[in-house]
């Protein structure tokens, strides 16, 4: 995390200087998942401590739990208000529903698509 907090942005916008925080935040939360609800590695008593101490991120695992949104790469991605048109991030869109060839990444957290 300290290497992607003093890694250097010059020449990125705004919002790609942070992706590497997202993505390593992303990371960190989805291992916990992993670990607690499809390898049951580790404890409840250890779970709840990580979503306690804010080291994962329980709205997001929330999310996870729920059909459709079992890759969503961060909640930015499905807030309206964040979006020109009050719509969901271009990263939800399915890669069957663009056109061919097109490349998309989000803006908020740099996914190129976590809709499957």
């Amino acid at each position: 995390m300290l290497a992607a907090e003093t890694e250097p942005h010059e020449g990125k916008r705004i919002t790609e200087s942070l992706w590497p925080i997202f993505k390593i935040h992303h990371q960190k939360t989805r291992y916990i998942y992993d670990l607690f609800y499809r390898r049951k590695a580790i404890s409840r008593e250890l779970y709840d401590y990580c979503l306690k101490e804010k080291i994962a991120d329980c709205n997001l695992i929330a999310k996870w739990k729920k059909s459709g949104y079992e890759n969503l790469c961060c909640l930015r991605c499905i807030q309206t208000r964040d979006t020109n048109f009050g719509t969901n991030c271009i990263c939800r869109v399915p890669k069957s529903k663009l056109e061919e060839g097109r490349i998309v990444e989000c803006v908020h957290c740099g996914c190129r698509g976590c809709s499957g």
